[in-house]
């Protein structure tokens, strides 16, 4: 389960306010131990504005990508459940840097004044591997 997290880098997050869900796709890195899973988002955000109503979240993390056609049964996916707050000043930096290094491409958006960095604290995972084997673990 950690391999998925470790090895992914796209996932879904979601999250909700006043019953209503709502997902969005988001770039992620995770801590050595995948205890906690890091992103970037605007403060003017619904999923930032969901985040500070109902801080519980959940991603879903899967192998699609890497499993077309005929291969698709052999897909794995791992819902990850926790909850949400954002990154300490005393952990920016360091969270920002490992957030760059695996997606430069996030430099300007994490640049913006409005920008903030959030921290999963990993909860739950429920590891679904094929159809139809699924497994739970409380972290």
């Amino acid at each position: 389960m950690k391999r998925i997290v470790r090895d992914g880098n796209i996932c879904v997050l979601a999250t909700v306010s006043g019953g209503k869900p709502h997902c969005s796709l988001m770039a992620y890195v995770s801590n050595e131990d995948c205890s906690e899973i890091y992103m970037v988002t605007q403060r003017d955000s619904v999923k930032f504005r969901n985040l500070q109503e109902n801080p519980s979240v959940s991603l879903l993390i899967d192998t699609r990508e890497g499993h077309q056609g005929p291969n698709r049964p052999k897909a794995q996916a791992l819902t990850v459940n926790g909850v949400s707050q954002t990154v300490n000043e005393v952990n920016r930096s360091k969270v920002r840097n490992m957030l760059l290094e695996r997606h430069p491409h996030l430099k300007v958006f994490m640049d913006h004044p409005n920008a903030e960095l959030l921290c999963i604290r990993i909860s739950s995972f429920l590891f679904l591997d094929g159809l139809t084997d699924s497994h739970f673990v409380e972290a």
